[in-house]
């Protein structure tokens, strides 16, 4: 019998007689903790834990009797392989973004039943929906409870790692000039205090790092403000003394981390709280006195954020040419070595890549876990090898490779598809068709406050064409030193909304691809800056916006099909490969240079 399978299935059992002893008869597990990030530190990872699926996103609903996986396109087949023979059923969402979980529960549950799900990890605008469909269907909820406590005897405790300092010249904005726009957005509706849950934005907002989230440099806090001072809600022994002492200069307090909600309790009754329903949990929402006003709008600090400076746009763009610089001697050192007939393996890539990462100046770490994904195992997008389970690069076929690192001065965001050996034509086809999604997307207009959900179809127009398409977004915000999936902009089917509008400073991925299930997989994937640019009509009808491309490694033409490409096509990608030969030249030398020089060769009609 399979361990993990049968490790699995125990847990789950176990869940159910956490379920009986309390007298419900269903737990959701969402992949979620108090600070609704999206990556989650060990002690919040009970989804994980105990349905054995790795994937970022996804749910999990156990009752007496039954138990449902809830995982969107990008993860189906890995949630397939990693639940099979746990009695655990996988039900396909459209998107992450896809709440039939909750139709799912209120369908399952009879009128009269209970449903228990932790309100310190549940977010408020998801607790509002859920409640609602459980009135409706007659299924009582309960949010006091941790079922997965019961279940999780080793369950790890708080992240201990100190924070740090986010220092000048790389934070090119002072941590007090931060909370001064912050609160001036408070007092424009009113509010005499904002509570600020969400890791990234504490963090950006107080010129902070960690290491409590693997990839993400942040740190598990809460923060509360007001029109003069705030408090950091934060682990004991976690923020040095020195770092301690700047923080109250500009009146930051410490305080622990588990008396954020008594802190709400205790607010004036005259006091107006400004929450974003989307960024706090149920918990501490329920934690502020009836008598206080709540004013619900995103948090200042995401849109703020979202919004790079001219001076922090310098410093990416210096990290996108280390970043670049790495790829080249990784890729010269790979290609070389698949040349002489050495073996490589997706881990190989994963170990090579980063070690010629952590040689660049100014690494700190990875900005999320490197996809090196062989043939089939790149049809999978959220794909990680692993010691138990990865492909040798061997063949002939079609590499895909996802990466990204974390630079004091920026995060990157990378993925390249590579041949090996003989490429057929039908993966030079799909290659190609991918390419121009990304072209398509890469060189256009669009007037400033455009909605970003509306600029999805422009990368997928070139596939739908031929009858193809893609499960994912077509690209997310990607902070400054920060979580390499960043809000609110978001360029996928997501229905559109305000906070989305597309602002300059704003740095979004540009990824269309295009997976054949068990054959191979493809997404060519730039990071782009949004810039002003002049019209003819000198923006007579309006600031117009374009994208600057900001991600500097070559573009393999040999997966080329040419006569898919138009000549204006052509002509950016050689416009393209020329920035990158000039930005990476002096950065490399010897065989990285001259691998670099090669693969940025013009191409022609």
């Amino acid at each position: 019998m399979d361990t993990r399978t049968h490790e699995t299935r125990l847990r789950i059992e176990r869940i159910r007689d956490a379920l009986i002893a309390n007298g419900v008869h269903a737990v959701l597990v969402p992949s979620s903790d108090p600070h609704l990030s999206e990556y989650l530190p060990g002690r919040w990872q009970g989804r994980e834990y105990l349905s054995g699926f790795t994937g970022s996103v996804g749910s999990l609903v156990v009752t007496r009797d039954s138990a449902a996986l809830f995982a969107d396109s990008r993860y189906w087949t890995q949630a397939e392989a990693q639940i099979a023979g746990s009695g655990i059923q996988l039900e396909k969402m459209a998107t992450g973004a896809s709440t039939i979980y909750i139709d799912w529960i209120a369908k399952t549950l009879k009128p009269g039943q209970v449903l228990a799900v932790d309100g310190q990890v549940l977010g408020l605008s998801l607790a509002n929906a859920l409640r609602t469909a459980m009135q409706r269907a007659g299924v009582s909820l309960r949010t006091d409870l941790d079922l997965v406590q019961a279940a999780w005897d080793d369950r790890p405790g708080l992240p201990t790692e100190a924070v740090y300092e986010h220092a000048a010249p790389q934070a090119a904005v002072a941590r007090s000039d931060k909370l001064a726009r912050v609160r001036a957005a408070m007092a424009s509706i009113g509010a005499t205090h904002h509570l600020i849950s969400t890791v990234d934005d504490v963090a950006w907002l107080l010129n902070l790092r960690g290491s409590d989230v693997e990839c993400n440099p942040v740190f598990i806090a809460h923060l509360l403000i007001d029109a003069t001072g705030g408090r950091l809600f934060i682990a004991e022994g976690k923020v040095p003394a020195d770092v301690a002492a700047r923080l109250a200069v500009d009146g930051i307090q410490l305080a622990p981390y588990d008396q954020a909600a008594k802190a709400l309790a205790a607010l004036p009754a005259t006091s107006k709280l400004l929450i974003d329903p989307r960024r706090v949990t149920l918990g501490l929402r329920e934690a502020v006195p009836a008598t206080v006003a709540v004013v619900e709008q995103i948090n200042p600090s995401t849109l703020l954020k979202s919004r790079k400076t001219a001076a922090e746009a310098v410093f990416v763009r210096e990290a996108m040419a280390e970043d670049g610089a790495a790829m080249c001697e990784f890729y010269a050192d790979f290609e070389a070595s698949m040349a002489r007939g050495e073996r490589w393996s997706e881990l190989d890539i994963d170990t090579k890549l980063t070690a010629a990462r952590r040689k660049r100046p100014g690494f700190v770490g990875l900005s999320f876990s490197t996809i090196a994904g062989w043939m089939a195992n790149g049809a999978l997008p959220h794909y990680r090898a692993t010691p138990e389970s990865f492909a040798q690069i061997e063949g002939n076929g079609l590499l895909l490779i996802d990466s990204g690192g974390q630079y004091v001065g920026g995060t990157t965001d990378i993925t390249r598809v590579w041949p090996i050996g003989t490429v057929s034509a039908a993966q030079k086809r799909d290659y190609t068709l991918v390419l121009k999604g990304t072209l398509a997307l890469s060189r256009v207009r669009f007037p400033r406050g455009t909605l970003s959900p509306m600029l999805d179809a422009i990368a997928r127009a070139p596939l739908w064409e031929h009858g193809l398409d893609y499960g994912h977004g077509t690209g997310h915000g990607v902070g400054y030193f920060m979580n390499v999936h960043e809000g609110p902009q978001s360029i996928s089917k997501a229905i559109a909304e305000p906070a989305m509008a597309m602002e300059p400073g704003m740095i979004t991925s540009i990824e269309p691809g295009l997976y054949r299930s068990g054959q191979w997989g493809v997404r060519i994937e730039n990071l782009v800056l949004n810039v002003a640019v002049d019209t003819p009509e000198k923006n007579a009808f309006g600031e117009m916006l374009e994208f600057e491309t900001l991600t500097l490694c070559p573009i393999d033409t040999r997966c080329i099909d040419i006569g898919l490409l138009r000549a204006d096509e052509i002509a950016w990608l050689n416009d393209y490969h020329a920035t990158v030969r000039e930005r990476l030249s002096p950065k490399v030398s010897g065989a990285a240079l001259a691998w670099l020089v090669e693969r940025t060769q013009p191409l022609s009609a």
